[in-house]
């Protein structure tokens, strides 16, 4: 097995990315505002999941920085002096480390990783048993493979990888073995029971690699299609072309719409986006379109007031501006304003937001969608999801 001194290997790490989160994105630190205990705990559990960034060598002769391993990972107790002789005893837990490696774009890896975190969430805010995850992508030679687990095993971390070709997995596999790193093949598994189900082996080809052929589908330009028309009636414009849409978004200001409507249309959906403004009439077509295909969004006040003012901040907006956007009345008077509407809108589905993730509203969103055009169910009166 070749290893190559570390300080002449280039690896392409990332950290693990953010859900899109707008309630997270645009939160300003330096405003107290009292949000709800589940919401901190939302809060804090989103942060802890974040790990920290490994820095990108700028060349192949850069060496690629390592943690000096710790003797465990279990809390170390530590003495503090508080100045009367008498030391204080301190527990501090090491943050555990999660490697992900993968010879494409990290994506499945990286979201089932996020998946399984999510099912921590008590451990991350209660015990403080924080996560630190780094992606490693483009991984395509055992060479590489080796030094990332040799460094893994310095970390004490483990090794979760996505890796198409047999041969590196095995590698992987061994390495890891040799090397005391914890480690899951999360793609190999999936990939031999289809093939037994279908009795063809895999390729093992990456994808993306340069043996591989990806003919433009219909399903392609369809993605294409829908991702131009959603950045084209985005917040509200061209209104009379509501009804090519095939959902209609609609709530006030900051409600995320937009990156709702873009999530989606990358998804092959023809997505609408309408602001319900105080003092400003709906378009008429809003009302005339076929009215499955609308969904309000509505969000906590408190939450929507904090989003605002950062906002408003980030614009460089006076006082007086901010007053008519960011003040608890006026936020409060928009969203009475925008449940009147629901109200005599009863076919639309409300969603509330306030601490999902673009990804989670998304799902509610498709699930009552595509229940709707099977006539599965329909909801309730003013029911909120």
């Amino acid at each position: 097995m070749s290893s190559s001194p570390l300080s002449t290997l280039s690896i392409s790490a990332t950290s693990d990315p953010k859900l899109s989160d707008p309630t997270q994105n645009q939160t300003s630190p330096k405003l107290k505002l009292k949000l709800s205990p589940k919401l901190n705990r939302w809060h804090r559990a989103r942060s802890l999941r974040t790990g920290r960034r490994l820095d990108r060598p700028s060349s192949p002769n850069q060496t690629l920085q390592t943690a000096q391993p710790s003797p465990t990972t279990l809390p170390v107790r530590e003495e503090k002096d508080n100045g009367d002789g008498d030391g204080d005893v301190e527990m501090k837990r090491s943050a555990k480390e999660i490697y992900m490696v993968s010879d494409g774009t990290g994506w499945t890896v990286e979201h089932s990783v996020n998946a399984a975190l999510g099912q921590f969430e008590h451990c991350l805010v209660d015990r403080n048993c924080s996560v630190n995850t780094h992606l490693f992508s483009g991984i395509d030679d055992v060479e590489r493979l080796i030094e990332i687990i040799k460094q893994a095993a310095k970390e004490g971390a483990m090794l979760l990888y996505t890796l198409a070709d047999h041969s590196m997995a095995e590698s992987a596999k061994k390495a890891c073995e040799i090397w005391g790193v914890p480690s899951t093949d999360i793609l190999s598994p999936i990939t031999e029971a289809i093939a037994n189900h279908l009795g063809v082996s895999p390729s093992g080809l990456p994808r993306g690699a340069p043996g591989r052929d990806f003919p433009l589908s219909e399903q392609y330009f369809r993605r294409i299609e829908a991702i131009e028309f959603t950045i084209k009636q985005d917040d509200g414009a061209l209104p009379q072309n509501l009804h090519g849409a095939d959902i209609v978004l609609t709530g006030v200001s900051r409600t995320g719409k937009t990156p709702l409507s873009i999530y989606l249309s990358q998804m092959g959906y023809k997505v609408a986006n309408v602001p319900i403004v105080v003092g400003v009439q709906l378009p008429k077509a809003l009302f005339e379109v076929e009215q499955e295909k609308v969904f309000g969004l509505t969000i906590n006040p408190m939450v929507l007031l904090t989003i605002r003012r950062a906002r408003a901040k980030s614009l460089g907006f006076t006082s007086e501006m901010m007053s008519k956007y960011s003040e608890m009345e006026h936020v409060r008077e928009e969203l009475d304003f925008a449940g009147r509407i629901f109200a005599q809108n009863p076919v639309w589905p409300v969603i509330e937001v306030t601490g999902k993730a673009i990804e989670e509203t998304a799902a509610v969103v498709l699930r009552l969608y595509h229940d709707r055009k099977q006539k599965y169910s329909m909801p309730r009166i003013s029911k909120r999801y």
